[in-house]
């Protein structure tokens, strides 16, 4: 059956260090959300306390209507695919997979059909009789991901699964994963650092940071309207430039930057706009030109990106990055103007 997974105010310290505060999420049944942040952000510890490695300091774990807190690991019932494999080396591909099951007391024709098609759908069965030491990496995050489904857990967890695959297996990874998941309708919980690897993966994602969650939302949201600095940074908004509204005419603001830089937003495309916020963009969100209204520049470095050329700028409001088209390239030391475009762009709260 499929469950929700509920995370209530956890909080957790390592001797007097607090690493989760008040830390609450909700998984729905048949989700993957992903954990995402740098280390020691708490996304390893949120998922140690789910698995019942860890005891939190204050708050609670339910998975459907079963309260998880107290329990110990054994007995919550949950998959657990971790970074080093953590395959018995001594056992053979299928004995590795079979394991669960013979511990939950499957008769051992029953656990022998239901390893073998696990093995089957990760495309292993040639290897059943091997041993681990005879496997590739990404042969041995099969079989682990290979064990942890075939015990029908209501929940599977993964703990920074690809780390040690090359880039290239770690693609095809990551979709295999995400197949196998969604075919099974899992709930899931997922801890990595690499944001490509959450985004392609997860129906929703937590970016963490000094044990709070900062945002928790669908990959496509968090890309293009992230709810704060912190976000907006992590999910490469290069530039954060403060502005102050001057003046306003119906929904079209003017805004000043640091130095006197004016540049002019419609709330129509922005929504409503505070006296005071931080203009968030990428690269590609201001566009290198000789004319036009936007920033004045004195073009920097200048790199070739294949879709267009960057240059690091020089700015009344600071160091600024922004993209230029192939067919003009400027030559280091040029005036310009960065001119934004709307929707690379975003408005923040200072505050937030």
């Amino acid at each position: 059956m499929t469950v929700s997974l509920t995370i209530e105010n956890l909080s957790a310290h390592y001797g007097s260090t607090q690493v989760l505060k008040d830390l609450s999420i909700s998984v729905a049944a048949g989700e993957l959300v992903s954990l995402l942040g740098s280390s020691g952000c708490g996304k390893t510890t949120t998922l140690r306390i789910v698995a019942g490695f860890l005891e939190p300091t204050s708050g609670r774990v339910r998975l459907g209507d079963r309260d998880l807190t107290t329990l110990p690991a054994h007995a919550r019932d949950i998959g657990l695919v971790f970074q080093n494999y953590a395959l018995f080396p001594h056992l053979t591909v299928m004995e590795n997979v079979a394991f669960g099951l013979k511990q939950r007391g499957i008769a051992k024709p029953d656990r022998a059909k239901r390893a073998g098609s696990m093995l089957d759908r990760v495309g292993l069965s040639h290897l059943a009789d091997r041993l681990p030491s005879a496997l590739s990496g990404g042969q041995k995050q099969r079989v682990a991901l290979a064990r942890a489904l075939v015990i029908e857990p209501p929940l599977l967890m993964f703990d920074e699964p690809l780390s040690n695959l090359d880039a290239k297996l770690r693609v095809d990874m990551r979709v295999e994963i995400r197949q196998l998941q969604k075919a099974n309708g899992t709930t899931s919980l997922y801890v990595t650092h690499d944001q490509e690897e959450a985004f392609s993966i997860s129906d929703r994602v937590a970016i963490m940071n000094a044990g709070r969650i900062m945002q928790l939302d669908t990959p496509e949201v968090l890309y293009r309207k992230p709810a704060n600095a912190f976000v907006a940074s992590f999910v490469g908004f290069e530039n954060l430039v403060p502005m102050k509204v001057v003046s306003r005419d119906g929904a079209t603001v003017t805004a000043e930057a640091a130095g006197g830089a004016k540049l002019s937003f419609s709330q129509d495309v922005f929504g409503p706009i505070k006296d005071d916020f931080v203009l968030a963009t990428r690269a590609d969100g201001l566009v290198a030109r000789q004319s036009g209204e936007g920033i004045p520049a004195t073009l920097g470095t200048r790199t070739y990106l294949g879709r267009a050329y960057q240059y690091k700028c020089v700015t009344v409001a600071g160091e600024i990055t922004a993209n230029g088209a192939l067919s003009e390239p400027y030559d280091p030391g040029t005036s310009a103007v960065l001119v934004p475009v709307a929707e690379q762009c975003c408005i923040l709260d200072p505050e937030a």
